[in-house]
């Protein structure tokens, strides 16, 4: 889910560098045909789905005469993530539309890859609670939680102390919050490290990327919340560390490059040989650490509200953060104003306790609609 994006074209990288391992069955995007169509016909998938069904008829004339099957739509989403000839889905694609086609892809008991934060991140504690009762099992493939992942092996959780995830600091790390004031779209997509789609580079900057992968790292490792925190850590070599009830720190360390993660979720946590350049520890003979500043980067506390609040509010700041990315990237609000946003939404909207899946779906609706309001009455 999601091929034509950053993770799913480096996805479709691995997959055609090892074709004895990998088949790319299915193929489901969002919108952008061409790139889905170049990518079906050189990867020949069974099928490709396009979730804007108002492409259909684009995508069907694209593949004519290929034999591959052509699809549109939520529903076709949904039946494409639990077909037989599936057993592992990477989720890939931006934000809340993670969701229902996850829990369709647990509920038909399919591994999944997860690339999609904001599925732990909106509904982390029903996630949890299907995959208990489904032969699923759940293999990150952001960079942290890989990071995290790799050094569990051989551990037990009872042994652990702590969770450190590392974040770059993004474009913006020494600006002072006067300056960030005045940041300006094409200076917050400048990632320094890391080479990502818009909507991701922005939580990058604004950190907000961190909260959210603090959030999915206590449902995915079964960690309380308050042990687990984040660093910075500029020159993004330590992915993440796992600080154990000894003392000892595990650390896994690499290129800013997603090939490594993703490689590591598709071969079932195996390590599998790899072409990639290698990391030469000499040239990287300096790596430094700093506490985050959440005063110029108060997203970052949104985790410890997510996490002590519960319910439906780990929803709405999702929700709200999304609309928010997408009105300071068509330059509707400043930068600083992404985090009021999330905060006079998360006060406009009630909480649900203990949410059905249908709360969530309202909850995500009304939260948008009323951070919409709210760019529209400048905030």
């Amino acid at each position: 889910m999601g091929s034509t994006g950053s993770i799913g074209t480096q996805t479709l990288d691995i997959i055609g560098q090892y074709p004895e391992r990998f088949e790319a069955r299915v193929l489901i995007a969002g919108s952008n045909v061409e790139l889905l169509a170049e990518q079906a016909l050189r990867h020949g998938p069974a099928l490709v789905v396009v979730a804007d069904e108002s492409r259909y008829g684009e995508l069907q004339r694209a593949l004519a005469g290929s034999g591959i099957a052509v699809a549109a739509g939520a529903q076709a989403i949904k039946e494409a993530v639990a077909r037989e000839d599936v057993d592992t889905v990477l989720t890939a694609t931006v934000g809340y539309s993670g969701l229902e086609p996850t829990l369709h892809a647990i509920a038909a008991g399919k591994d999944i890859a997860l690339a999609n934060k904001e599925t732990l991140v909106v509904a982390g504690e029903l996630v949890t609670r299907c995959l208990a009762g489904s032969r699923s099992r759940v293999i990150p493939v952001d960079s942290e939680h890989s990071a995290i992942y790799q050094c569990l092996v051989g551990e037990s959780n009872a042994s652990v102390s702590k969770l450190i995830i590392t974040a770059s600091g993004g474009p913006f790390r020494q600006y002072s919050a006067e300056r960030l004031s005045g940041v300006t779209v094409a200076d917050a997509l400048h990632h320094p490290n890391w080479s990502m789609g818009a909507k991701i580079t922005i939580d990058s900057a604004t950190m907000m990327n961190k909260a959210f992968e603090i959030i999915e790292a206590r449902w995915l490792f079964d960690v309380a919340p308050d042990r687990i925190e984040a660093v910075v850590h500029p020159q993004s070599i330590v992915h993440s560390m796992v600080e154990f009830n000894d003392g000892a720190i595990k650390a896994q360390l690499g290129l800013p490059d997603m090939h490594l993660p993703i490689r590591y979720a598709l071969g079932d946590a195996t390590r599998i040989e790899s072409p990639d350049r290698r990391m030469s520890l000499a040239d990287y003979a300096t790596l430094t650490f700093e506490a985050p500043d959440t005063e110029r980067f108060p997203c970052l506390t949104l985790a410890r509200i997510a996490n002590d609040e519960g319910g439906t509010v780990p929803c709405v700041i999702n929700a709200a953060n999304e609309i928010a990315v997408a009105a300071f990237l068509k330059e509707r609000i400043k930068f600083t104003d992404i985090y009021r946003l999330i905060m006079s939404t998360l006060e406009r909207v009630d909480k649900i306790d203990t949410p059905a899946y249908e709360d969530y779906v309202a909850t995500n609706a009304r939260a948008r609609a009323v951070a919409e309001e709210l760019i529209k009455s400048k905030l």
